[in-house]
């Protein structure tokens, strides 16, 4: 259960503006654009701020609760690359391997060039897809749902939607390496499965399912006891609805709880964005990364793994405007890099939010978010179910509202 200290100055922010929080997203939900949100913000390892309010199910009029389970999408991500890292610190990769030693079906990948979806024109890889092109999204693969390209259209076409597929992970896997990739490996930062292929690696080279490398090595020395790839039975009860935007700004049911995909286990094991998770769940998380690696119970990481990936890995130390600004991302483009599963601040001026240079982050597609400040010793998070992501500048705000609190 989460604790809120009760004297948020000890740890260097004010009660009264954390207390701005709270009412300034209750205006989202009075006027219909959101149905419930939960914020947090932590620091110096205490949680100073918690709010929750709205609720979980607009129909049923159910309150959102501190313990609600919400479908964090691409909050995913973090985790599988954590859990690739634990594998790197092994000795059982390295980031400029390719990933073709282990899946052998990328090798023949080829890359688009001309004409249509249905009639592509290809040219040969100048160099393998590696590990770090996974880790980083530069590896030329993408999402059907971007819905810009013909490589696009081809992952529709073949039913490449790790989202409604009922393919095993290694049969998605061996149909996604027959699509052309959408540009050379290395050449631009497109939002992409990569880390759902990332996730595939983790278990041929563990020899272990994704949901069991997760709970054995993550989850449980974390006592992250109500995040997975589906409800349990038992807790149904606790899975938040989501919601889509209409283009009037309404609210319309994309997933009721009741007849939910997350109700129970699926053979896809989605790394990129397969998770459900919880505010404590996720902020232990968020902890052990602030904390270089180690958690309440273990440790999962070295120091200096963690300071490595989380600093910019895109090529000449360039932001994502300069690796070509891909059509859709969770975060903006001018200023922010991209480390080994997170997004990176390089400059706040140039991104035009408030925030601190070396902070990461990432969200997912529902509108949740969170990211950690290490020179600020916090963690900042907002929890709550829209698509898409793009809605409203939710994450900017909560960022505001979050640094004008701080006060030594």
């Amino acid at each position: 259960m989460l604790k809120v200290n009760e004297d948020p100055e000890r740890v260097g922010l004010c009660p009264k503006r954390l207390a701005r929080i709270g009412p300034h997203f209750q205006r989202y939900i009075d006027d219909g654009r959101l149905s419930g949100v939960l914020t947090l913000v932590a620091r110096r390892g205490q949680l100073a701020y918690l709010d929750a309010r709205g609720k979980m199910d607009i129909g049923s009029g159910r309150a959102l609760e501190l313990d609600s389970i919400f479908r964090i999408y691409s909050m995913t991500k973090p985790v599988t690359s954590v859990a690739a890292m634990m594998l790197y610190e092994e000795g059982r990769f390295q980031l400029d391997d390719p990933i073709s030693r282990y899946l052998p079906a990328f090798a023949g990948a080829r890359v688009f060039t001309g004409g249509t979806a249905r009639k592509p024109e290809t040219a040969a890889l100048e160099r393998a897809i590696t590990f770090r092109d996974l880790f980083t999204h530069t590896s030329g693969l993408t999402y059907g749902f971007m819905g810009t390209s013909p490589v696009d259209a081809m992952y529709r076409l073949n039913g490449l939607d790790g989202g409604t597929t009922e393919l095993s992970t290694a049969d998605f896997m061996l149909k996604l390496a027959e699509m052309p990739l959408q540009f050379q490996p290395g050449a631009r930062w497109n939002y992409s499965m990569s880390t759902d292929v990332l996730g595939h690696l983790v278990e041929v080279i563990s020899g272990q399912a994704l949901d069991d490398f997760f709970r054995e090595r993550i989850f449980s020395p974390l006592g992250m006891n109500d995040t997975g790839f589906h409800v349990p039975a038992g807790q149904a009860g606790r899975l938040t609805t989501n919601y889509s935007k209409r283009k009037d700004g309404s609210l319309l049911v994309a997933d009721a709880p009741a007849t939910s995909r997350y109700l129970k286990p699926r053979k896809f094991l989605s790394g990129g964005g397969g998770l459900v998770s919880t505010a404590a769940d996720y902020l232990r998380f968020c902890h052990m990364l602030l904390n270089r690696g180690e958690g309440p119970g273990a440790r999962l990481l070295g120091r200096k793994t963690v300071d490595y990936m989380t600093r910019n890995h895109l090529p000449s130390g360039g932001d994502l405007t300069s690796m070509g600004q891909p059509v859709f991302s969770e975060t903006s483009y001018d200023g922010i890099g991209f480390g080994l599963g997170f997004s990176v601040m390089l400059d706040p001026s140039r991104a035009q939010v408030i925030g601190s240079p070396g902070e990461y982050a990432w969200g997912g597609m529902a509108s949740t978010m969170f990211w950690n400040d290490p020179g600020e010793e916090l963690t900042g998070m907002l929890l709550t179910q829209l698509m898409p992501s793009s809605s409203y500048p939710l994450r900017r705000e909560m960022r505001v509202l979050t640094y004008q609190a701080l006060i030594d």
